[in-house]
């Protein structure tokens, strides 16, 4: 039966949420059980585009991403794949109509960093920044107001920022790996190999005007979504203060992360604040 290939599907794409990101799978279960898998879903596609880019150095790389994408287009067009993770995503998308439009945007910038190693101008930045994180947010907000558009719209800038906000905390924590692992430099106007306490305010400034914005819709996020996206954004703006703390060339040095014993704190802050309506 497809029910049972489905149930094994989406363990997958469980696991792989777990497996690459407690802390992500951590706001996750803060999600309502109605909509928690299908975040699953979206993530572990995201996630599996992401390694063929970033991790899979062996292989050949652009051959994957081809094949993954032809099994992606073609598992939506039969709403079935032997693929678990993209059978997963497809019927996410299928069940709340996310336009082609944002996952075709996401594949298009993971293509970019099969072979663009640096963005010199604030477009080239921008429209890396939509396609990689702006539009899985908005992907995961269609799970979120279960495909109400006027709601939809009322929140698609809220969960840009908040996407754009992510992305940019993961840029500057893994600017090590980033640049001296792939030799990729994303900041444009930055010298990452110069990186200095100006540059690095200029990055961070950035961001707090992006979390600024993102913090007005989420306390209009429908209620089974709003303590798991809170959630995540105490973590980023824990891991934002830090980085914010850390010397610039020490960033170059290390990887900041936030212990757990910090995450466990954040959590319970996070719970006192929703309860009490202080979102």
């Amino acid at each position: 039966m497809k029910s049972l290939f489905d149930s094994v599907s989406y363990k997958c794409s469980k696991t792989v949420t777990q497996s690459y990101s407690t802390s992500f799978s951590s706001a996750t279960k803060m999600l309502a059980p109605n909509i928690r898998q299908d975040i699953y879903n979206i993530y572990g596609f995201v996630r599996f585009a992401d390694e063929i880019v970033d991790s899979f150095h062996e292989y050949p790389k652009a051959t994957l991403f081809d094949d993954f994408e032809r099994q992606m287009y073609a598992a939506i067009e039969n709403k079935i794949s032997l693929n678990p993770i993209l059978n997963s995503f497809q019927e996410t998308v299928h069940k709340y109509t996310i336009e082609p439009e944002l996952y075709e945007a996401f594949m298009k910038s993971m293509r970019l960093d099969l072979s663009k190693k640096v963005y010199l101008t604030d477009d080239e930045y921008k429209e890396y920044i939509y396609g990689s994180a702006d539009v899985v947010g908005l992907m995961c907000l269609c799970v979120f107001v279960k495909g109400n558009k006027q709601q939809y719209d009322k929140l698609k800038d809220s969960a840009m920022r908040l996407g754009s906000a992510f992305q940019k905390v993961n840029f500057l924590r893994d600017l090590k790996a980033d640049f001296e692992g792939l030799d990729r430099t994303y900041f444009p106007n930055a010298d990452l190999k110069n990186l200095n306490e100006e540059s690095k305010q200029q990055i961070i400034t950035e961001i707090e005007l992006d979390f600024k914005e993102a913090k007005k819709g989420i306390s209009k996020l429908p209620i089974e979504a709003r303590f798991g996206v809170y959630t995540a954004f105490l973590y980023y703006q824990k891991l934002l203060n830090k980085l914010k703390k850390t010397p610039s060339e020490k960033l170059k040095e290390s990887r900041i992360r936030v212990p757990d014993y910090q995450k466990f704190s954040l959590l319970a802050q996070g719970y006192v604040n929703y309860r009490l309506n202080l979102i």
